[in-house]
């Protein structure tokens, strides 16, 4: 209460409106969409890293699938040698360092006695093994029917005694990458599909609260680029916050993971992940200035009835 000096009443205190705080056009509760946006690239981004896992595991696979060419206990040494560049020379043979790689039959005896604990030469009297080439097969001929035609043209060169494979293994490796491929191709797409509606629905929402903001833009005259660049210009930050933060948690997860799976260095590929972190940024700008244009897009084409 206010006392009057000459009237001696009290008058009621007036109280002064507080400021009003402008709403700025393109402005929207930015922390709970940038989270949101963050958490679907971060799921993607997890998936992206077991599709990479998935193709490494492949490759290791084949880059391991061998044939095994056992030589005869009278070959020369000329005879070894002509083996090798014979084997070098061949099609089927993989294009890569100790793609042939040779094995004595003493090393082999070595190998045997650490994994068995078992002195077999003690009580055979001699050493049974033989010396044998571990040749790499190219990816082309990783089939059943061409492993086949490798094997009984590696048997026809003088002084080989055998061919040995691992028969039905690689068509089983072939069967199972194709299962496990189309799988991962099905999910990756639905998965796709989902985040990119995710976001969408996201921006839209917090663009809901500006639709009578972008109707008076246009009553005054503002042209549609004039209102949709400063929504454009927030969705392309947002998208690229979020996509550096998913980038983030993706690195974090993976770091853990190595220090206590130590089986994952041997699988991951940093080429890679490295691109696959850099779509998600571009990823996450693109969806995110895309979805932004459509929600700006279809408030601008509505009529004020439509927009209550």
């Amino acid at each position: 209460m206010l006392k009057n000096p000459d009237l001696g009443l009290s008058l009621p205190a007036v109280e002064t409106p507080r400021p009003t705080r402008k709403k700025k056009l393109g402005t929207y509760p930015f922390v709970s969409v940038v989270f949101s946006i963050t958490l679907a690239l971060f799921v993607l981004g997890v998936f992206g890293v077991m599709l990479i896992f998935s193709r490494e595991l492949e490759r290791s696979v084949r880059d391991n699938l061998n044939i095994q060419v056992y030589l005869k206990g009278t070959v020369t040494e000329k005879q070894r040698k002509q083996i090798r560049t014979d084997l070098a020379s061949a099609d089927f043979t993989a294009r890569k360092e100790n793609a042939i790689q040779f094995i004595s039959k003493e090393e082999a005896a070595e190998k045997m006695i650490r994994e068995t604990g078992e002195e077999f030469q003690k009580f055979m009297g001699n050493n049974p093994l033989k010396d044998a080439f571990l040749v790499t097969i190219a990816e082309p001929y990783q089939n059943q029917a061409s492993l086949e035609k490798i094997k009984a043209e590696i048997e026809k060169m003088d002084g080989v005694l055998e061919a040995y494979f691992v028969e039905n293994f690689i068509d089983g490796v072939n069967r199972n990458v194709t299962k496990i491929g189309l799988i991962l191709i099905g999910i990756a797409s639905l998965l796709l599909v989902v985040v990119v509606l995710l976001i969408h629905n996201t921006l839209r929402l917090a663009l809901f609260s500006q639709r009578f903001l972008i109707r008076s833009m246009q009553l005054v005259g503002a042209t549609r680029w004039f209102i949709q660049r400063p929504f454009l210009t927030r969705a392309m930050i947002h998208g690229a916050l979020a996509g550096v933060l998913a980038c983030v948690l993706l690195w974090a997860n993976l770091r853990f993971a190595n220090r206590h799976i130590e089986e994952i260095n041997l699988l991951q590929n940093n080429d890679r992940i490295l691109l696959l972190m850099a779509g998600l940024v571009a990823g996450g700008i693109l969806i995110a200035l895309l979805s932004t244009w459509r929600a700006v897009h279809k408030y601008l084409k509505l009529s004020l009835d439509e927009l209550y």
